[in-house]
């Protein structure tokens, strides 16, 4: 299994001004973070794990197959960072995770028999909705 403190060297980070409300604060400190990470490029994937997550994370990469996560929710830049590597963490794991299959199993039969009944009870109604023949 990969370690994360380990991925987080292989990692770029950015400090950004974030955007939305916050004065002057907001407007003079740069606390928003952007990970930039390249799975083809680590040194730690094997060959295997950087296709399974060129795979499964192809919608987030860009034209370099570079992963780029953004973090603002925090007033510091620490925290911000941190809960970037987070999601990166989370990223990874749910990529490489196999996905486990759907054991089939068969329908009840009491489940049948319940389909089948309900069917009855409404063909009943519709028939009652007919007019009454003159024979």
């Amino acid at each position: 299994m990969i370690q994360i403190p380990d991925l987080v060297s292989e990692c770029i980070f950015k400090a950004v001004r974030s955007s939305g409300k916050g004065g002057q604060h907001v407007n003079k400190v740069s606390t928003k973070i952007e990970l930039y990470f390249t799975p083809q490029d680590s040194q730690l994937l094997s060959d295997q794990q950087k296709n399974l997550l060129y795979q499964k994370l192809n919608h987030l990469m860009n034209e370099e197959g570079t992963i780029r996560i953004t973090s603002d929710a925090h007033r510091s830049q620490k925290q911000n960072k941190e809960e970037a590597i987070e999601k990166l963490n989370q990223l990874i794991l749910k990529a490489l995770t196999p996905k486990k299959r759907r054991i089939k199993t068969k329908t009840p039969k009491s489940v049948k028999e319940k389909r089948i009944k309900d069917k009855k009870v409404k063909s009943t109604i519709k028939e009652m909705r007919k007019k009454p023949g003159l024979d």
